[in-house]
């Protein structure tokens, strides 16, 4: 199993959930509001009069061909909306239940 965790800025928001239902990744949790700033070419994201915009997070469980994929779908997402700012990390997770 893998935990893929997706920051992204809040307008790619159903851009994010589309990529999830089209892959199928139905178990995952989402956070709103989330501050930031892009480690290469990002601005701010803080939610103030100078930087209003904001960021949301999403971490999906899934198995490593969907983790694959929903890779492919961020790098997608990040080619067409590079200013708004998107990026995915992966890790390793094992299951409790089995």
């Amino acid at each position: 199993m893998k935990a893929v965790f997706i920051i992204y800025n809040q307008a790619l928001t159903e851009r994010v959930q589309v990529l999830l239902d089209k892959n199928n990744a139905r178990g995952f949790s989402q956070w709103k509001d989330v501050m930031g700033r892009g480690s290469e070419k990002g601005e701010p994201h803080m939610g103030t009069h100078t930087w209003p915009a904001m960021n949301s997070a999403t971490i999906a469980i899934v198995e490593e061909h969907t983790a694959e994929k929903l890779l492919h779908g961020v790098n997608e997402i990040n080619q067409t909306a590079e200013q708004q700012g998107i990026r995915a990390f992966v890790w390793n997770v094992i299951d409790s239940a089995g």
